[in-house]
Parts: C-alpha cells; structure tokens; sequence
C-alpha cells in the first residue's frame, strides 16, 4: 500500500506542549514514562471531599475510587502576562487559563512568534468534554449566574485562544468524549490539507473539579477502585481519570521544510469513524468500527499496517473493551507481519490515567516523544494478562520494559487510537521525521555574538536569564548547538516584550559569565562594537533588521521556554494582604497593568464592564448599596481612592 501523494498530504508536528500529573512538559512526560512512574495520586481535597464520598460498595452517591490522576497547581495563573485583573482570572475557567499558557508553550516550542500570527487564518482546535467551573459556579445559586460566567462555555476554549494571539482561522470545539482530542487532530489535518489554515494548533483540555462523573462510572462498575489504568491486565477494573492539557503545532511538511521549522514528527494520515449499529447498543463498544477506522486511517497514511512499529492504544484497562481493542489491532496491523516482530502496543493512561477529552492528545505527545527518542517506555500494571485475549494467535506485545526501536532502514511508523462513549473512533499515523543534516560543532573562531531576552516583567526576565544561564552552562542543553543558531533563534523565534536584557559573548561559556553579570575577556574589539550598537538598540525598545545582524538565515533550536509567573486563583480564597483597604483590594483584583493616582480606571482595564461588576463586589463586602451613577463617574484612580476611602468611613 502506497499513495504517490502521501508527502504532499503529510502534516508536520512542529511544536507541543502539555501539562499532564506529574509531567509540567514535554521532557519532564518522558523522563517519566522512562522511568516507568506511575504519577496518579490522591484525591485533593480543594477538588471535593474524597474521603467522605468513598465506598467500598457502590451505593447511591458514593464513589469507588480515592485516587485518579491530577495536575500540580492546577489553578495557578499568569494573569498578568495575559493581561487579566486578578477578578478576571478567579472568574476564568482554569481549563482555558491552564490552555492559554500551553498554547503559548506549544508556539515557543515551534519558534513561532505569536505576533506574526496576528490576524493569520490559523486554526484552533480543542477537543473537550467537560464545563466543571461553570457547573460549581451555577451551584452556588442564582446570584452565582452573573455575566462573567458567559466566559466560561465550552465554545469560548478554542475562541479565547483565537482572541489571545488574534488568530481569523477555524475555532471549535470537538467533543466526541474520550476521542474528543485525536478527532481535534483529524479536523486540523483536514483544514491544513484542504488549504483553510496555514498553521493549526490542536489540543485537548480537561480538568475533573467534581465527583459526579466518578459518582455516575461506580454506580455502572467502570471506575478503577486503586485510581490506576490497568491495560491488558487480568485485574482491570475500568476508568481512572485524570487531568490533563495538551497542544501541537501542526504545519503541512512542504512549508515546514521550506520554512526551516523544526519537525518533531510526520502526521501520515488520520481516520475518524462512528460505530454506526454494529453493537448491541449505543454504549457498548463495536470490535467491527474500530476495524474499518484502523483501516481507513492506514489507507489515508498510504502505510502498510505490517509496517507499524508501535500503537499508543486507547487503553483505558476497561475489562471489556481491553480485549476488543487488542483484537482489532491484531487482526489490521497483525497481517502480513512477521513473527519475529510483533507489533507493540502500551498506554499512556497506565501513568497518568485517563485524561479523557485530553486522553488522546497525551497518547500523541507521547508518541512523538517515542519516535524522537527511538524508545518505547513500558506500560505499567501488567502483571498478569488477560485470559479473554488470545494472546497466542494475535502479534501483539504489551512491552514491560524500555524498548529500543530497531533501525529497518526507514523511518519508524506508530498509531494513536482514542475511543469515545460517542462510539466515535479515531486514529492518527505518525512517522518518524527526517533527520536533520548534521549541525557544525560550536564556533571557536572568537567571533562575537548578541543574545537578547524579554520577559513582561522584571522578575520573568531574571528567571529567563538564570535558565540561559544554565542552558549555556557546561551540562546544558545549549552545549549540543552552535552559538550563532542559539542566537539567531532567540531574536528571530521569539516574541519581543517590554523588559529586556541584551548581551555579548564569542562561546557559550562567555554568554552564560555575561548573563551571570561576570565580565568576559574581549575578543574582536571592532565586531563587538557593531554588536554593543545592536544591544543598546534592542535596550532601546527598537526594531532590529535581525537578517541584517546575522547576515544570513540561522537554524532554529530549541530554547529555554517562558518562565511564567503564577498565582493561584480560585473562588473565595480572597487574601488579606490590603488589611481591609477597599481602594488597594479594587485595584489589586482589577487593574491589568501598572498605574498611578493620575492612571484613568478605563485604561488599566476598569471599565464600565468592571465596574458593574464591582457595585456588586462591593455591596457585598460592605453591606451597604453603592451608588451606580456615583460610581460611574469615576475617572481616575485617584478620584477613585478618594471615593473609596469615604465609603469605608461610611461603613465604619
């Protein structure tokens, strides 16, 4: 099986992102599936009350399980990197806060700068399938049902995206259920390849803030009682949730070769397929559509499904639907393949649990790190495997050790499945980008070079200054590239903010003594004039010709990423460090930038909008009616300070 034109139809993975239990990106997921760490956990209690809705019984309102899988600090936020006021981020759903900032993750990792996507045709793609915030919010009663909570629908996930970075391409919302995430990937493809978007970003997002999901799967027996995935073991007992948030940058291969991007992996083709009436129920899986999705999805790629090195299964350690995955994989991708390689097939969910509308895009991210790394990981909790597979008659391996991928002389070829409870089936082939030429060994020949770095605020910029550091210190990862590439890609692949830093050096140890304010032997007296003027220029706030600095194009290389600077936000956890001063606890909570006495309100963002929403807030706080048009006519801060003051004299 071969179509003559897979390569023009191939998309290329370009960049990603994820914050996954116990992986906050891309390297720490794979040190983690390396070690074969099992990261679920607990149930925290600012989620609900776990220990009080625990049966080992199912019984009305109970829960079977204390443990699933969760993200670390899942609402902490920088809002003011986004521009929000601290009312706007308690009020925001932390699925879209927690996306907004992967996204822009996911665009670094690519090196594109989001300003120059302003105003493009790329498309956003979000597979979802849970409004957890908006649904606690409306529970708190009628008065909880105010206009900010417009903001939290599922359709603005992708929308606040396409706003944030000003993108005019598709934006949807894909909810499938457990497939939710993968069909995302397929509506991108197709856009990409239909010629709708340029670029597309793809992700998944979800975030389990409530027990009635886990309540609804013990009373139908499909939860997990120990919180874990257990794929293909004879003692799965069904779903283990989990958080989870991924994204890609997908970008047709053509023009991500042309454009000199970094390809982190090859999308061959995709398949997406309802079960149709091939079961005895809506519900129950069909071994019949998963087939015809497999098969399409191989036809789609033009690949042989004998040649498939490794499947990333749904695997979600259903009892049921285990086996009738494993046998579909089996009969599609076991035909034609030799005895002496049996397909590998393992799940990520075995370390995170099952991220849902997020599981997906988790198992892809993974995938790619596979194919990166030439390594598959093992798939945990198989100790013994399930009789109901016929083991000995399919070619299929659940790996429980690190495997090597072997070189057959081509580039490696792997799956990605996602089942939904839609009966939705998809699944994505991806291959094993082309390497890249071979890159020089880092200069010695003492020419001088200008880094530069820019953060939204003055304490970014120190972090981002101590991970170059780092980066170009004697174990970083900046030893593997060339001085110049690293350069090159810092000013040409990076978005430019307000704060920055500028410094010169010939070598990398030199760069990372003149980010650690040590001075470094000069070398190349008159170059690095020339490049001392480029530095006070970029200081400067200006523009720089970078082709011009650099005289020809560079190579891009990955980069130390943004060093956010987060808080948590959450509802009613209001903090006292105003000592009741109402005037500081308004501006904390809703101004978005920096101000003085002399700042006009609308401007640092309290806007009429905001101040309805204050007359609220504050009669709240006060117990005493404020007055609308009083109110209204405030104009600066100043003048809002003095009113603010009065009022509190009033109270008292």
């Amino acid at each position: 099986m071969n179509r003559p034109d897979a390569d023009a139809r191939s998309i290329a993975v370009i960049g990603m992102a994820c914050r996954l239990p116990g992986a906050s990106g891309t390297d720490a997921l794979w040190d983690l599936l390396r070690d074969g760490v099992d990261a679920t956990g607990e149930t925290p209690p600012e989620r609900y009350d776990a220990d009080a809705l625990y049966s080992l019984r199912p019984a009305p309102g109970s829960i079977g399980s204390r443990r699933a899988g969760y993200i670390e600090q899942a609402a902490e936020f920088d809002a003011e990197f986004f521009g929000m006021s601290a009312t706007e981020a308690v009020d925001l759903d932390p699925q879209q806060r927690l996306l907004m900032m992967t996204a822009w993750d996911a665009l670094e990792d690519a090196g594109r700068c989001p300003e120059e996507l302003a105003g493009s045709r790329t498309g956003v793609f979000v597979g979802n399938a849970r409004a957890d915030y908006l649904e606690l919010r409306f529970r708190e009663g009628l008065e909880a049902a105010t206009a900010s909570q417009f903001n939290n629908y599922r359709s603005l996930l992708p929308a606040r995206l396409s706003y944030v970075f000003d993108l005019r391409g598709p934006s949807v919302v894909v909810d499938t259920a457990c497939s939710s995430s993968l069909a995302a990937v397929h509506s991108a493809v197709q856009s990409l390849r239909a010629g709708e978007s340029p670029l597309a970003l793809a992700a998944g997002v979800n975030l389990a803030l409530r027990p009635d999901e886990s309540v609804m799967m013990t009373q139908a027996g499909a939860l997990a009682a120990d919180g874990r995935s257990k794929f293909g073991d004879a003692s799965a007992d069904g779903h283990a949730p989990s958080d989870g948030v991924g994204v890609v940058v997908l970008k047709p291969l053509a023009d991500a070769l042309a454009d000199g991007d970094r390809i982190r992996a090859v999308i061959q083709g995709t398949a997406i397929g309802n079960d149709g009436r091939t079961s005895d129920s809506l519900l129950t899986p069909s071994r019949t559509g998963q087939v015809e999705v497999l098969r399409w999805a191989y036809e789609d790629a033009g690949v042989n499904p004998a040649d498939v090195d490794y499947v990333e299964a749904h695997g979600a350690g259903s009892p049921a639907l285990d086996p009738l995955e494993i046998s579909a994989l089996g009969e599609v991708l076991g035909e034609g393949r030799p005895a002496d390689r049996p397909l590998l097939v393992g799940s990520v969910k075995t370390n995170i649990g099952h991220a849902e509308a997020a599981g997906g895009m988790a198992g892809l991210i993974k995938a790619v790190l596979c194919l990166e790394h030439r390594q598959v990981p093992a798939s945990l909790h198989l100790d013994i495997a399930n009789p109901v597979v016929p083991w000995d008659e399919l070619p299929v391996v659940i790996p429980q050790k690190l495997h090597d991928l072997p070189d057959r002389g081509r580039p490696a070829v792997m799956g990605i499945s996602g089942q939904g409870s839609s009966a939705l089936n998809a699944h994505v082939v991806i291959r094993q980008a082309d390497p890249r030429p071979a890159e020089p060994a880092a200069e010695a020949d003492g020419t001088p070079y200008v880094l530069v770095l820019s953060a939204r605020t003055p304490e970014a910029l120190d972090a981002l200054t101590h991970a170059y550091t780092a980066y170009l210190g004697p174990d970083g990862p900046g030893g593997a590239f060339p001085l110049r590439d690293i350069c090159y890609s810092a000013a040409t692949r990076r978005q430019h903010h307000e704060h920055r830093r500028a410094v010169i050096g010939a070598s990398h140890e030199e760069m990372a003594a003149a980010l650690g304010g040590a001075r470094g032997k000069p070398r190349a007296a008159r170059a690095r004039k020339a490049m001392a003027a480029t530095a006070d220029r970029y200081l400067g706030g200006e523009t720089v010709d970078w082709d011009e600095v650099f005289g020809k194009e560079g190579r891009f290389v990955t980069l130390p990423g943004y060093p956010w600077q987060t808080r948590r936000y959450w509802p009613g956890e209001e903090r006292d460090e105003d000592d009741g001063d109402l005037a500081a606890w308004v501006l904390r909570e809703h101004a978005r930038i920096p101000f003085d006495d002399d700042s006009v309100l609308a401007d640092i963002g309290i806007d009429s909008l905001a101040k309805l929403r204050l007359i609220v807030e504050l009669s709240k706080k006060t117990g005493r009616d404020v007055d609308p048009e009083d109110f209204a006519r405030l104009r600066t801060v100043g003048a809002l300070r003095e009113w603010m003051h009065a009022l509190e004299a009033r109270t008292a």
